[in-house]
């Protein structure tokens, strides 16, 4: 294992430009359920009866917006429960330390601009939380805390409204700005590509992974658990996050 982390840590080293993926086990460790463990909130069905997939969708935010608030409310208050961690402070001191170090996240927490990740650096491909804004005249709220105290659904205070958070639910597509950046940046090629705590499967986390593999880049994943990446990397580290990425800066020089 150590090893392994050596191998990593100097594959960083060598390289210019470095993308880290991260998913929902990096802010397991700041005690944020990850997303098919919250609260239960998405094993089986809600109390409706509907699969959470229906109940945290687009169409449901305008066809019962109380409803799908419900459950963006657990969301929001799991998020606001914790904080950012050692790994998110790791992830963002090795981005200052490395100027071609990006990061592409799957998280809606925010962590990562807590932890100081440059925002020109940061690609948060599934929206975030707050600020919220207004659906009708478009006018942010940033009172996310405040309102999930309140009767939901949240409303603007300008025109009355219904607020919601640039987050992406489901079948709604990507923000078009993160994944045009995304792609901008994957066609220049990554050197090194670490995903840490993601099972995801999806194109847009698998294809940066893939393609430096095929320029002969070094890729690896921190994840306790075997995952549909697992097979496609270099080195798979296989403790959690906040014990690797502290140690992984560790061995990674200050320039």
């Amino acid at each position: 294992m150590e090893q392994d982390i050596i191998r990593v840590a100097q594959a960083i080293e060598r390289a210019e430009r470095i993308l880290v993926i991260t998913g929902a086990g990096l802010s397991a460790d700041s005690g944020l359920p990850t997303y098919r463990g919250l609260g239960g909130l998405y094993n089986g069905v809600t109390a409706e009866g509907l699969p959470i997939e229906a109940a945290l969708s687009g169409p449901m935010l305008r066809r019962d917006p109380a409803l799908c608030w419900k459950y963006l409310a657990e969301l929001g208050k799991a998020c606001l429960g914790a904080r950012a961690n050692a790994g998110h402070a790791a992830i963002a001191e090795l981005q200052r330390r490395k100027p071609g170090c990006w990061v592409l996240t799957q998280n809606i927490d925010g962590y990562h601009r807590q932890a100081g990740s440059p925002l020109e650096r940061l690609i948060e491909i599934h929206g975030q939380l707050a600020p919220l804004y207004c659906q009708s005249c478009g006018a942010e709220d940033p009172e996310l805390a405040a309102h999930l105290q309140r009767p939901l659904p949240p409303r603007c205070a300008q025109c009355g409204g219904i607020l919601r958070p640039p987050v992406v639910l489901f079948e709604e597509m990507l923000p078009e700005q993160a994944i045009g950046k995304l792609y901008e940046e994957v066609r220049k090629g990554f050197e090194v590509v670490l995903a840490v705590g993601t099972t995801a499967s999806f194109p847009y986390i698998v294809e940066p992974l893939l393609q430096a593999r095929r320029n002969g880049g070094f890729t690896a994943e921190i994840n306790p658990a075997t995952t549909d990446l697992s097979g496609w990397v270099d080195a798979h580290i296989m403790q959690g996050s906040l014990d690797v990425l502290p140690e992984l800066l560790s061995h990674i020089s200050r320039h």
